[in-house]
Parts: structure tokens; C-alpha cells; sequence
């Protein structure tokens, strides 16, 4: 009989509740280090348990002091949480633009937190690509919920849909036509909508309105968005917000949407890593190549177009294939 294979230090130092270790796997995957894969596939069984929960919105809407406040209640019922912060980078440093700051309050010494703030170093979709297997990373530590908090700017910043089961749309009292500009964008991602600062005038003539608009809003499943009220200065409404993701996620178990949902996740998770191995590999291989620095000193002279060189390389490259 063939022994199961041993795991790796790290992934036991993980399953053992080692944050540090954990921390240093997190940093090993954002910064694509491919000698953390083993450790990773090591602990890929154990994730799967977690709820994760996007929440995401224009910038401005209060989203961190409701994470904040989500964390208070969900640690009064004794639940484990990881949060990840998700913030615009830079061009030029590749750095969060908002900084690595300390957004959460939080007790040092609670052990059932774990905050992470990354950048999305240009990712579209304002999602940092390594988003997805740090979220899993933090399910295998043994969180009992995932929170992944982005910076939603309508119609690009919503990859987070496709990470998390349940996705909430944060949004103000009083944003006028911007919320017409956010309909085709978080009004298609969003299973609820939190109207935060909700001690504000205007909020019950925002929450009727958004209510309209999510009725209006076509889905392609049976549920229709939950909009809740909350001011996470003086915490009401946060447990009706988690009331109305534990609905959303009863939904989707009832429904079987839970199993539909994960499966589309796990190809579009499959897909992306094809795509990227494949990207990063052509892209060596080109930039190596003298070929392209033909092409860009065409491209320079203005005697072949950008679109023309991009279309011989690609000829090229298909040509060497077929040989």
C-alpha cells in the first residue's frame, strides 16, 4: 500500500493555529512564489467550510467602520473571522495607494481575528488576484467567516462576486444619479444592499429607492436583494445585516445554488490560472525574443501599426506551435 503523502511543515503549522505561519504563507502567495504550491495544495481539502461575505461600495461609504462593527457582533456569538482588505494600488510602486493601515479595531490578543490588507496591484476588477487563495487560506486556517472589503467604483470593482457567496453593496443616503451609474455594475453583484450612515437624513427615502431598483434589476436565480439600514457609529442595523447574509445563505443551500455557485467559481478559478501560466510564459518567451524588437522599431518608424505587430506575433507563435 502507497503512503499517503507527507504533509508540509508549513501546512501543519497552519492547520495548528500558527498565525505567523500563516501570515508567511499569505505573503508567499501574493507575491507568487510557486515553492508555497505544495503547501497550498496540502491544505486545499480543509477549506470549504467558511461563509465569505463581499462587501463593497464607492469609496467613502463607511465601509471599514462596518466591517468593524460586523466584527463586534460576530465575535459576541463566539465566531471565528478572517477580514481581507482589498485596496487600489499603485502604478508605479505596485503598493496599496491607501496604505497597508490599520483599518480594523481590534484586540491584539483575540485570536479570533485575522486581518489581511492587500494590494490589488492592478488586478482588474479591483480584486487582487491572489484574493481568491488567501480567502481559502484563511477558511483552512479554520475561520468560521471570511470578510473581503473592496473598493467598488461601479461598473469594474466586482470581481468580489466571484469570490464570495454572499455579496453586500454598501452604499449612503443621498447618492442621487450615482446609484443610476452603479446599476450595471455592484446593482448586478449585490444579493444585499446596506444603507450605511443610516443616522443620516434621507435613508428611509434611499432604502425605498433602492428596494425600486433591485426589483428592476434582472438575476439569474430566485432571490431578490435584502436592503437593511445600519450606522456603524452607533451600531444599529448590524444585526439585521447579518441576519440577511444568514438568509442569502440559507437561500442558496435550499436552492442548491451553493453547489451551481461553487462550481462556476471553480472553473473561472481554473480558467484564470490556465490563462495566467500561459500569459506569463508567452510574455517571457516574447520578451526574449528578437523578433519584438523588430516589430518596435516598425512600430516606432510608423511603417506597421501597433495592432499589425501585436497580429505577427501572434502568427508567429501559432506557426511554431503547428511545426
Amino acid at each position: 500500500m502507497t503512503a499517503a503523502p507527507r504533509m508540509p511543515a508549513a501546512a501543519r503549522a497552519v492547520r495548528a493555529g500558527d498565525r505567523r505561519a500563516l501570515a508567511r504563507l499569505i505573503s508567499q502567495v501574493e507575491n507568487r512564489d510557486r515553492s508555497a504550491e505544495p503547501t497550498l495544495r496540502a491544505l486545499y481539502p480543509f477549506a470549504g467550510h467558511a461563509t465569505i461575505v463581499g462587501l463593497t461600495g464607492p469609496l467613502g461609504v463607511g465601509k471599514s467602520s462596518l466591517v468593524n462593527a460586523l466584527l463586534r457582533h460576530l465575535r459576541a456569538q463566539d465566531h471565528t473571522v478572517g477580514v481581507i482588505g482589498v485596496d487600489p494600488s499603485s502604478p508605479f510602486s505596485g503598493g496599496s495607494v491607501l496604505g497597508d493601515r490599520i483599518r480594523i479595531d481590534r484586540d491584539p490578543a483575540d485570536s479570533g481575528i485575522f486581518f489581511r490588507s492587500m494590494a490589488s496591484r492592478g488586478h482588474a476588477g479591483g480584486l487582487a488576484a491572489s484574493t481568491r487563495e488567501v480567502t481559502r487560506l484563511l477558511d483552512a486556517f479554520g475561520m468560521d467567516v471570511v470578510l473581503v472589503e473592496t473598493a467598488g467604483s461601479g461598473q469594474v470593482d466586482v470581481e468580489v462576486g466571484r469570490v464570495a457567496s454572499t455579496n453586500v453593496v454598501v452604499l449612503v443616503p443621498h447618492l442621487g444619479d450615482e446609484v443610476q451609474s452603479l446599476k450595471a455594475g455592484l446593482f448586478e453583484i449585490a444579493d444585499i444592499f446596506c444603507v450605511n450612515k443610516a443616522d443620516l437624513p434621507g435613508a428611509d427615502g434611499a432604502a425605498r429607492y433602492l428596494s425600486e431598483l433591485a426589483g428592476l434589476t434582472p438575476r439569474s436565480d430566485a432571490w431578490r436583494p435584502k436592503v437593511v439600514q445600519a450606522s456603524a457609529v452607533n451600531g444599529t442595523g448590524i444585526e439585521a445585516l447579518w441576519s440577511a447574509v444568514e438568509a442569502h445563505e440559507s437561500y442558496l443551500k435550499t436552492s442548491g445554488q451553493d453547489r451551481a455557485l461553487l462550481r462556476e467559481r471553480i472553473r473561472d478559478e481554473v480558467l484564470d490560472l490556465y490563462r495566467d501560466r500561459l500569459l506569463t510564459e508567452a510574455t517571457d518567451r516574447l520578451e526574449r525574443s528578437p523578433e519584438l524588437d523588430a516589430l518596435v522599431t516598425a512600430v516606432e518608424e510608423r511603417s506597421l501599426d501597433p495592432r499589425s505587430a501585436a497580429e505577427r506575433l501572434y502568427r508567429g507563435r501559432s506557426a511554431g506551435r503547428g511545426g
